[in-house]
């Protein structure tokens, strides 16, 4: 248990992150030794939102030096896929939904072809059942423990389950597995002991936050959260005063 808490990967969700100088964002969120950068592309029809497009995916794919992981909650994502994977990188990660394509293992070998990882991303409402076939033909998968479209969602505490089955599955199987929504330092100490691979870190733990990225990413990865007791303590100091 000690040795695997040690060896999980932290992506910044770059929706949440501050547009007004997004290069001094990465530029901060990589000296604080994040590993990747999320990005969610939201097209209005898959989900309700739209959010971070193409460009805001280029622009930060040209002036990070991490990798870059490409959430795609889309409609039919082989129709566009080449206009994504022409703005990535090799070794960059895209994440598709498999019931948004007819066809998703034609997509992801196109993400194959281009010599980035593929993923499939699972809802809450999808059962590891009827994704298991392309579980053998991806790299990693992404389960969300919210519902998808907005940050700063209701955690599912059902997801649980997913997280056991999936985890069963991965020595077989050969994927990695993520976790994204409503990651805070309660899934961090249950989840990362067990095995998960990698956390997606938000508005719930990592931005919008008094603490620096640097202490935030560095507690997170010796699973020492004593920092949240000495923000709690100056809100109500600031409430009070």
């Amino acid at each position: 248990m000690g040795d695997k808490k040690k060896d999980f990967k932290l992506c910044a969700s770059m929706m949440c992150a501050d547009y007004g100088n997004l290069q001094k964002e990465v530029k901060a969120l990589e000296e604080a030794g994040i590993d990747s950068f999320h990005i969610d592309i939201m097209d209005g029809r898959y989900v309700d939102n739209f959010a971070m497009s193409l460009y805001d995916m280029a622009y930060i794919a040209k002036v990070s030096k991490k990798p870059l992981d490409v959430h795609l909650m889309i409609e039919h994502p082989r129709r566009n896929i080449d206009l994504f994977l022409s703005r990535l990188r090799p070794g960059d990660t895209v994440y598709i939904h498999p019931e948004a394509e007819y066809h998703p293992s034609t997509t992801l070998q196109k993400i194959v072809d281009a010599k980035m990882y593929p993923g499939i991303a699972i809802n809450p409402g999808t059962s590891v059942e009827t994704v298991k076939e392309m579980l053998r033909i991806v790299d990693r998968v992404l389960v969300m423990a919210v519902n998808p479209g907005n940050a700063s969602q209701v955690f599912l505490p059902y997801v649980g389950e997913k997280i056991e089955q999936l985890l069963k599955l991965r020595s077989k199987m050969k994927f990695e597995l993520y976790w994204d929504g409503a990651c805070g330092p309660e899934r961090l100490l249950e989840y990362a002991p067990q095995g998960v691979d990698g956390f997606v870190l938000g508005t719930t733990l990592l931005f919008g936050k008094k603490t620096s990225y640097k202490e935030i990413i560095s507690s997170a990865r010796a699973l020492d959260f004593n920092y949240l007791k000495n923000e709690k303590t100056q809100k109500k100091i600031d409430y009070m005063s």
